[in-house]
């Protein structure tokens, strides 16, 4: 399909395109004047609150930045269901991804990449390619579902490799708090120096128990604090970990023996995990045995015996 046969002239979707990202820049510095407005008022109430304002300014001027106030210009004009947000806002929690930053990342990069990969397709099929116009509809409709769903499968990948690092430092984390319960520390107190010694060797953990402390010291009610940390994972381990927690504060039973039992049952449960994953790997190693191994087996075998019956079939046939 040449330029000329487009259905859409080149020079009208570049005007299209400008103006989507001219309203789409309108919508950003709205709302960028929004949140200065917001941020002077809390810095008005709580002079606190200055260097935060001056970070986010110093900070606001990549194309990250851009992207996360589009996307959260188009959360907040109400397009997006609430339904919809709130399932987006909680795979982006089990990721690791929280606030609005994130949901306005994720939301602005799925806009972007839904307009602008169609539109680079079809800018690219516009310089003499010949397909047929049900081709190119199919190509342009399978490049704004790529666009579209590309944001979706990274952020399915990022889920589970967050999961993974909760699951796999997380018995490494209550050995660290048996230490600390062993040393006096009350279950807040500890569950922050655990957070805080672990930031560098696991992320994913110290962020989930940073967020559990900071809602036990502002909230107060412990249980709820444990159970959310359970419910923001969706973790198997989490629950059972927060739940433990809970049962020794209502039943007054040992912290560090409950903590130790539970560190050996996870570290049993991984070690069973990975014994499973070395069982099936026969069965994987099937298809690849049978697709490169055997043939050569056969070429090996059978390879001479085939080479003399085809040079006796040869004179035979003299």
């Amino acid at each position: 399909m040449n330029a000329a046969n487009l259905p859409i002239p080149l020079p009208v979707l570049g005007l299209l395109l400008l103006a989507f990202v001219g309203l789409a820049l309108l919508m950003a510095r709205s709302l960028e004047q929004q949140e200065k407005v917001r941020a002077r008022l809390i810095r008005v109430a709580n002079p606190g609150a200055a260097p935060q304002e001056s970070a986010a300014r110093a900070g606001g001027n990549s194309a990250l930045d851009i992207i996360a106030k589009l996307g959260s210009a188009m959360t907040r004009s109400g397009l997006l269901p609430a339904a919809t947000r709130a399932e987006f806002e909680q795979t982006l929690a089990q990721a690791g991804w929280r606030g609005n930053r994130g949901l306005g990342l994720f939301v602005g990069a799925k806009i972007l990449l839904a307009i602008g990969l169609p539109l680079f397709v079809y800018a690219g099929l516009s310089g003499g390619s010949s397909m047929q116009g049900m081709s190119f509809y199919t190509l342009i409709g399978v490049a704004f579902a790529v666009g579209l769903l590309a944001p979706d499968f990274v952020l399915k990948q990022l889920r589970k490799r967050h999961l993974k690092e909760c699951e796999s430092g997380l018995p490494d984390a209550l050995d660290m708090m048996v230490i600390c319960a062993q040393a006096g520390l009350a279950l807040e107190n500890a569950i922050e120096r655990v957070a805080i010694e672990f930031a560098y060797a696991n992320k994913a953990v110290s962020q989930e128990l940073a967020i559990c402390a900071s809602e036990m010291r502002i909230g107060g009610d412990r249980r709820t604090a444990l159970l959310g940390l359970g419910e923001r994972t969706g973790l198997e381990s989490m629950r059972r970990f927060a739940a433990t927690l809970i049962q020794t504060m209502q039943f007054g039973t040992p912290l560090t023996h409950a903590l130790r039992v539970l560190a050996t049952e996870m570290r049993t449960d991984n070690l069973t995990k990975f014994e499973e994953k070395a069982a099936k790997l026969p069965v994987y190693l099937t298809f690849p045995m049978i697709l490169f191994i055997l043939p050569c087996v056969f070429l090996v075998v059978g390879g001479p015996a085939a080479i003399r019956i085809m040079g006796m079939f040869s004179k035979t046939v003299k």
